[in-house]
């Protein structure tokens, strides 16, 4: 293919998809076209609308058209207002998206308070979060990670772009997770509870 029917044949892709799509989709799609030549068009692609009333973006590793944000006031429309998440929510996203994977245990370890399996479910429902997996230590506890409808949402190419590092950091919320680890490991070895606090008896703050 010609790099302008390349371009073509993307636009017409992702305009007609219904949730956005990797390189390798794309690729897959095009009749296994060489990922470099994707990656080529899209980035060219992206540039042809930079100045538009749509532009196409990438989220995730993961390209969709999305209106520009200057125009967003023109299709705004009265909606039920969706509530907003609990602190103990908000605390536990943020967590998640500096630490993942990380397991309910070490969430616990960094807020210094127990965290409600509901207050995870919210999250998981919201499609922020999902579970990736179990942590290898005594116990092998759950670990949860970050969503690609997350970096969406908030308008993030990737965990890179998460902004207030140094402030979260100053204020003990980026402390390294290595001793909660150490402790759930040691728990293990004395015959305590496992590192996730599954068992753990809910505090109402997170209720």
């Amino acid at each position: 293919m010609a790099q302008d029917e390349v371009e073509r044949a993307l636009e017409a892709t992702l305009f007609a998809a219904e949730e956005p799509l990797g390189v390798d989709a794309l690729s897959a799609h095009l009749g296994g076209l060489e990922n470099g030549a994707v990656r080529d068009a899209l980035r060219s692609l992206a540039g042809h609308y930079a100045d538009r009333g749509v532009h196409l973006v990438e989220r995730g590793k993961r390209w969709h058209f999305e209106t520009a944000p200057d125009l967003a006031h023109l299709l705004r429309r009265e909606r039920e207002q969706v509530r907003r998440l609990s602190r103990a929510a908000t605390e536990v996203l943020a967590i998640i998206a500096y630490h993942e994977p990380v397991s309910r245990g070490e969430i616990e370890s960094i807020r210094g308070v127990q965290t409600a399996k509901g207050t995870l479910d919210v999250l998981m429902e919201a499609g922020w979060i999902k579970l990736a997996g179990r942590r290898e230590v005594p116990g092998r506890p759950v670990i949860y990670a970050t969503t690609p409808e997350f970096l969406d949402h908030f308008g993030l190419g990737s965990r890179r772009d998460l902004p207030g590092m140094d402030e979260l950091r100053a204020a003990g919320l980026l402390d390294p997770v290595d001793d909660a680890l150490e402790e759930a490991m040691e728990s293990a070895g004395s015959g305590g509870a496992s590192g996730d606090g599954e068992d753990a008896a809910e505090t109402s703050e997170d209720s």
